[in-house]
Formats: structure tokens, sequence, C-alpha cells
């Protein structure tokens, strides 16, 4: 009963905005730039969290993602960490993409991310005792920084917005958003 209801809404979504694409403009910024983003525990029947990630390029969206964890998170912090690394695999795809058709992209890919904890745990090896059950997987983050590919930058939560891949949003924070992907109408 749920779902259908949650289906109805996306069609009737989707029905509303068939005249919407993604504008790129010529002559915006044309680095790489991603945003990352989960929810903790929004699952209320396995306690797993979801992942989002967005990656612009020349003022629209050119890459997005939202899954559930593989796992059952601990803290916010770990959420936010195990989003970042999912979003680091993603930008080292996309890096060597951006190389094989010849952009000149910067050296390290700028990763957003809301949760200053998880910044810090990509950079200081001394919160290691309490992240030590997530080590083997998701210390990938942690060596990308470290080798200076990826920079996990602090974005404030108002201006997140990989938001749109994690959670339910107010109308306005939704549209600000959809702006934000370069969406509007194509006419």
């Amino acid at each position: 009963q749920l779902h259908l209801a949650a289906v109805k809404r996306i069609m009737r979504y989707l029905k509303g905005t068939l005249e919407y694409g993604i504008w790129y403009k010529r002559g915006e910024e044309s680095e790489l730039i991603a945003y990352t983003d989960s929810d903790y525990v929004g699952d209320i029947d396995d306690s797993k969290s979801t992942s989002g990630y967005v990656f612009l390029m020349c003022g629209g969206a050119v890459a997005w993602s939202s899954r559930k964890q593989p796992i059952v998170t601990l803290s916010s912090t770990e959420a936010e960490y195990v989003a970042g690394d999912t979003s680091a695999c993603q930008a080292i795809w996309m890096m060597r993409i951006l190389e094989e058709i010849s952009h000149d992209q910067a050296e390290e890919i700028v990763l957003l991310c809301d949760n200053t904890s998880t910044i810090k745990l990509s950079k200081n090896a001394v919160m290691h005792g309490r992240s030590k059950h997530i080590r083997v997987r998701y210390h990938f983050l942690r060596d990308l920084s470290k080798q200076g590919i990826i920079k996990l930058v602090c974005c404030p939560t108002e201006m997140q917005l990989a938001d749109v891949m994690t959670k339910s949003l107010k109308l306005a924070s939704f549209q600000k958003i959809r702006a934000a992907f370069g969406m509007g109408i194509l006419n």
C-alpha cells in the first residue's frame, strides 16, 4: 500500500515536469564538483542509511545517485563517511573519463560534505579507535584524501545539494536544489 502510494507520487511529479531538462551553460565552471550526503538510519525496517551524491559541471548535474548503504552504520559520522567513500569511487571514475576526453581538471576533486566529523575522520588517523570497525573497507576515502585526489570540504547543511538524494524536503528547498542542478523548462 505504501509502495503504491509512493509510485503514484513519483508518476504525478514526472507527468508535471515533462518539459524540464538540464541546462549546461557555456562559460560556467567546468571543474567537476561533488556533493555527498546520507541520512542516518533512514530505513526503519533494517536500520540502514541512504547514501546520495550529485556531481555538477558547467552549471548542471552530470551524475547523481541515491542508494541504500550495504551496512548498518553506528553513527551519523560513519554513515556520512560511507557515503563519502561511494562518492569518491564515482569521482575517480569520472576523473578518468575526463582525462580520456582531454578535459583539463584540477588535480583534486572537491567533495562537499556537511558533517565536520566525517571530514576530520578522512584526514586524521587519531580518530581511528572509534572507527576501527570500518577500517578495512571505508578508509579508501582517507587514502584518496592523503594522496590529494579528493579534497573533502565542509558544506553548510542548507547548501547541501545531495540532500534531495537522501531525504524528503520542503517544496522551497527542493525547488532551490532542482535549480542548482541546472534543471529548468526547456522551451
